[in-house]
Formats: C-alpha cells, structure tokens, sequence
C-alpha cells in the first residue's frame, strides 16, 4: 500500500478531473465508497490518538468541566 507522501500533486490532479468526469450513478457510488473509507480512516487515527494518550488532556478536562457543573443538557 502507498504511504500518504508517495502520491504527486499531478495523481492528486487526475483523480480530481476522472471523478469530476464520473457520470452521476457512478458519482454517488464513488461519494459511499469514499465516506466510509474516510470514517474508517478518521476512526483508525481516533483510536491510535486515544491510545497514545494524545486526547488525556481534553478527556479531564471534559470530566472536571462537567462535575463543576459546566455543561448543557443536550
């Protein structure tokens, strides 16, 4: 699988003007298989980030927001 910098602006080009040719069945089959490889992506670097302890700081400050009382009822 190719890292995030082996790509060139110019493949980055193409995939654009190929997709913004698509016809609009193909489009709408693109934009599912791209939003849930985008969510997995995002949950993947959630998960390392959670693990790495990299959300620590925002996780206790949540906790000590909300036993002061410091949010609202959604």
């Amino acid at each position: 699988m190719a890292g995030e910098g082996d790509f060139t602006m110019s493949a980055v080009l193409e995939i654009e003007q190929a997709v913004s040719q698509l016809p609009p069945q193909e489009l709408a089959r693109f934009r599912e298989w791209f939003e849930k490889f985008d969510a997995e992506i995002w949950d993947r670097q959630f998960e390392e980030d959670a693990k790495s302890g990299k959300l620590d700081k925002l996780a206790n400050q949540a906790i000590a927001d909300f036993r002061a009382g410091k949010y609202k009822e959604l």
